[in-house]
């Protein structure tokens, strides 16, 4: 019986039994946890250990969107490494047994942490320890695309050359695939990226695709809080590494975008990031700054990165109220989603370049 939408946790129980009986314990609780937007995530307990299941959304998606195996694949591959990931359990397809999700999914063991998604969870650590963690979450990001595909079985896992237009063409049937209403700055914003498409330069690595502070779980004293994991790893891919700096600063800044009644966007009301002035968050520049020291490299231009996250994180929006408009998904707060679209696609304007941007550094790479 299911006591989630989308997850069978008897179902679940038995598989465990079946195919990780060292994994295997009592009747198995479910619950969503909140955060993502677009693939499902699950804290199990009830099992030797707490769980984590990944599976798609319960409808109207882009087929590659969601590949379930390939953010296993991406999240295995890093086990060990410089950057922190959940260790993985299994992958499963189970579309034609039905028995847990459905569909194809996958389990990993919970790390312990918080993510901090809202202002209010500031007040558990210190402003010097929220400072250190914002330059720690951008090294983190260096170190991933410092990370050598090949070195850890990912050489196969995405086409580098070409990737900005080839993403350009893929929210574009994205959006294209989640019209429902016009929306005329969005598609100048579409077009104006298409005409300022960068030169990558040979700079290529592991793209995590939606890299922001509330895609990672944060643990350790008030005092020195440490990226413990980093999640959400469904967009992932082999690309120009520049589009994972563009997002963070998009999210790092988004309070701006969404404050409400010309509040400073302290309040937990509607938030999109814990990210707010006097929390003792550094501002984006010196993550770039940390960032660039960590890769070897001068801080690198934006301009277009930064246009082409508030572009991609629009679509994304926009398909979510297209899904909520068609009652298929699961939570709080999708009734507020489509309104952020406009605003986001006047932001990418703001930011997006007039004329072509030059290519940027390539950093040593490290294994």
């Amino acid at each position: 019986m299911t006591d989630v939408p989308g997850l069978d946790t008897a179902g679940l129980r038995a598989w465990l039994e079946r195919e990780h009986p060292e994994l295997a314990g009592g009747e198995l609780t479910a619950s969503v946890i909140a955060g993502g937007r677009s693939n499902l995530t699950y804290r199990v307990d009830g099992a030797r250990l707490p769980l984590v299941v990944r599976r798609p959304p319960l409808g109207h998606v882009l087929s590659t969107a969601h590949d379930m195996r390939r953010e296993h694949r991406v999240v295995t591959a890093l086990a060990d490494g410089p950057v922190p990931v959940p260790r993985t359990v299994d992958v499963v397809d189970d579309t034609a047994r039905g028995e847990v999700t459905g569909t194809v999914f996958f389990v990993m063991e919970h790390v312990a942490g918080t993510v901090l998604s809202r202002p209010g969870q500031n007040s558990a650590f210190t402003a010097g320890g929220l400072h250190a963690l914002g330059l720690e979450l951008a090294e983190v990001l260096a170190d991933l695309h410092a990370v050598d595909p090949a070195a850890v079985g990912l050489a196969d896992f995405g086409r580098p050359d070409g990737y900005l237009g080839r993403q350009l063409a893929t929210w574009r049937r994205q959006y294209d695939a989640s019209r429902s209403r016009p929306q005329p700055r969005l598609d100048a914003l579409q077009h104006r990226l298409a005409a300022s498409v960068p030169d990558s330069g040979g700079r290529a690595g592991i793209v995590h695709g939606d890299y922001r502070l509330d895609n990672a779980i944060v643990a350790g004293p008030p005092d020195a809080p440490r990226v413990a994991a980093v999640l959400d790893w469904e967009m992932a891919t082999l690309g120009d590494p520049l589009v994972d700096l563009g997002m963070l600063g998009l999210y790092w800044d988004i309070r701006g975008l969404t404050a409400r009644d010309g509040s400073d966007g302290g309040s937990d009301d509607g938030a999109l990031s814990a990210v707010v002035p006097g929390a003792g968050y550094p501002e984006f520049g010196a993550l770039v700054d940390a960032y660039a020291a960590r890769s070897g490299t001068a801080p690198p231009d934006l301009s277009w990165y930064r246009a082409f996250a508030a572009y991609k994180l629009a679509v994304i929006l926009e398909g979510i109220h297209y899904r909520y408009r068609a009652g298929e998904t699961v939570g709080e707060g999708f009734d507020r989603i489509g309104a952020l679209v406009d605003p986001l696609a006047e932001d990418g304007l703001a930011h997006a370049p007039t004329t072509p941007v030059p290519a940027p550094a390539t950093p040593a790479r490290r294994a």
